[in-house]
């Protein structure tokens, strides 16, 4: 399922012009991703949790050219689906 076919979905089902859903979609995801941006998660009941998580430096290796590389820490996205959600899905 692509974003648009989401848009057409909650369009379909509410009654609300496509532009308008599209809109509102791309605002929430930009709001997720400002957020966690900023090192703070996002918790949607029902739905689940979007955090930020921290992965530690590592060593690593280039095989190609048989060197060791240093990975530094960093942060990336996760998602933690609710028990809802994961129920959900286990049941369909």
């Amino acid at each position: 399922m692509t974003k648009q076919d989401i848009v057409n979905e909650i369009s379909r089902k509410t009654g609300i012009e496509k532009v308008t859903v599209m809109s509102t979609v791309e605002a929430m995801m930009e709001t997720i991703k400002d957020n966690m941006a900023k090192d703070k998660n996002v918790y949607l009941r029902g739905f689940g949790t979007f955090e930020v998580k921290k992965r530690a430096k590592k060593t690593a290796r280039n095989i190609s050219k048989n060197t060791t590389i240093i990975i530094p820490e960093h942060f990336i996205p996760k998602f933690k689906p609710s028990k809802e959600f994961v129920q959900k899905v286990k049941a369909e």
